[in-house]
């Protein structure tokens, strides 16, 4: 049986736990994503709903369902709006976004998709100065 990994929001009301096997692990860089994070992709774990549970804070939970869109939603902490994984339109997988779990998921990115609709300002990552801390000025 594989580990129990768990995540949170950021001021902590909210709370799950995901068991493996994970789907898959990847980053999306669709509008959609990209409004919902604030960022240039989402990074995205995808488990089976029989392997997620939420153990604390339901009642925080807020979600958007896009009117357009045929998987598409989002769930968020309706006290500090943190993303938190959501069940897909019809219901087959759970999306974790990854920045929300609280250890390790043991599993790597292992595609990109909707690369073409990335954001025009979009620099690759391994290209740009690296920080461990903020910069002094």
């Amino acid at each position: 049986m594989e580990t129990i990994r768990g995540g949170s929001c950021l001021c902590g009301k909210v709370h799950y736990e995901i068991q493996g096997p994970l789907k898959i692990f990847q980053y999306c860089f669709c509008s959609r994503c990209r409004k919902f994070t604030g960022s240039a992709h989402s990074a995205n774990l995808f488990v089976s709903p029989k392997r997620f549970k939420w153990t604390a804070g339901e009642e925080w939970i807020g979600r958007y369902e896009h009117p357009e869109a045929k998987y598409f939603a989002t769930t968020f902490c309706k006290n500090c709006g943190s993303s938190l994984p959501w069940a897909v339109k019809g219901g087959k997988n759970i999306v974790v976004t990854a920045g929300t779990l609280d250890e390790d998921p043991h599993i790597k990115p292992l595609q990109i998709v909707f690369w073409a609709s990335r954001a025009p300002w979009f620099e690759e990552t391994c290209t740009l100065q690296r920080f461990d801390e903020l910069p002094k000025r």
